[in-house]
């Protein structure tokens, strides 16, 4: 299933917004499409005067104070070297949209502030996260704001000495270390999935839906506690008659209560379980999920209600779909602001409150749910 067109071409302006520029070439090796898909991207969003194009580069429409970024080694992409002291090092995994909006917001607060940004991109190979960081201080970054890959809990579990060994101040973004694990004194900010799992299992069940299909994409720290979430709110849940939980691509991580199943097994989900309703995590499965449902003969929304999880392309489908919206964005504000008043602390003050912070997730309600019809036979 190929990634809707507004989406690629979001994540190429996240790219581009948060480097300065970057090459064609390394645009499509990173969202794994042609070269030439990525220049009628970035024709059209130049038409559009939401980026510069140059030959074989694209660049940031931002006013000039953006410098151009430098490519490094590792994947790095860091602006010229500002004052010392000044530098903010944030990490986030390549090729992940959801975090690349959490850095928009970070950037926003960080650039009022009159912070530089040195950006490391970590590629899909386990603890690439440390090297970056230890480089990231050795060019003299002043904090840090982190959001490490983490598929697996055993991943987590091999990063906790050396993050918190961290002699510098570092908040985690959209990744929260379980109680009493090494990092659980360590700053974080966090969407409250937990609150955003409730939004849509209450929704839906005001509608009159009773039995439903979780489904997640991947292994990753949201994907797992969505999983543990949902699991638990539909077992309390006095109204809720049956749930299941399945994962929606073969190659998804372990570590869920469910076996593996491809996107085309989320019908045959349904049917075993007899759920008239779907939460997935993921706008793009979501989408394609009508699609199937559509293909068997099943309407949505007045066979099966559906809701996304996630709120980037939700409301772009044919039928547009009610959708939980972690607030993505503020959470890298808020990380960046926290970041902020820990590097603002006088020397030698005394050593601040860890902060766990949550924000809240908001609903909207499109074309995908309604009322659940009672046949009378």
């Amino acid at each position: 299933m190929r990634e809707p067109v507004d989406l690629r071409r979001r994540r190429i302006l996240a790219a581009i917004e948060a480097r300065g520029s970057a090459r064609v070439t390394d645009l499509a090796s990173e969202l794994q499409v042609s070269v030439v898909t990525v220049r009628r991207d970035a024709e059209e969003l130049a038409r559009e005067g939401r980026l510069r194009r140059g030959h074989g580069v694209v660049r940031s429409a931002l006013p000039p104070q953006e410098f151009p970024a430098r490519n490094l080694p590792g994947g790095e992409f860091s602006p010229p070297s500002p004052p010392d002291g000044q530098t903010v090092a944030v990490v986030v995994p390549e090729r992940h949209s959801y975090l690349y909006e959490a850095l928009h917001g970070a950037r926003s607060a960080l650039e009022a502030a009159g912070r530089r940004i040195a950006l490391h991109i970590a590629p899909h190979v386990a603890g690439v996260e440390r090297s970056l960081v230890e480089r990231a201080l050795t060019d003299g970054a002043a904090g840090l704001l982190l959001a490490p890959r983490w598929r697996t809990r055993a991943d987590e579990e091999a990063d906790q000495d050396w993050l918190a060994a961290l002699d510098v101040p570092a908040v985690l973004m959209e990744r929260r270390p379980w109680p009493g694990s090494a990092l659980h004194a360590m700053d974080s900010v966090c969407s409250d999935h937990d609150y955003g799992a409730r939004l849509a299992v209450e929704h839906l069940v005001g509608l009159g839906h009773r039995r439903f299909v979780f489904a997640t994409r991947e292994d990753s720290p949201t994907a797992r506690t969505l999983r543990s979430a949902f699991a638990r709110i539909a077992e309390e849940h006095p109204l809720v008659e049956a749930g299941a939980w399945t994962l929606s691509t073969p190659d998804a991580g372990p570590g869920g209560p469910c076996p593996a199943a491809t996107p085309k097994d989320l019908y045959v989900r349904l049917r075993a379980v007899g759920a008239t309703a779907a939460v997935l995590h993921g706008d793009v499965d979501a989408l394609m999920l009508v699609h199937q449902l559509a293909d068997n003969g099943v309407r949505v929304p007045e066979d099966c209600s559906v809701v996304a999880y996630d709120d980037v392309v939700a409301g772009l489908g044919t039928t547009p779909l009610t959708a939980v919206a972690p607030p993505k964005a503020e959470v890298g504000r808020a990380a960046a602001e926290l970041l902020l008043q820990r590097l603002g602390a006088p020397r030698g003050a005394p050593a601040p409150v860890v902060r766990r912070t949550e924000l809240l997730p908001t609903l909207t309600v499109r074309g995908s749910t309604r009322a659940l019809t009672v046949n009378p036979d």
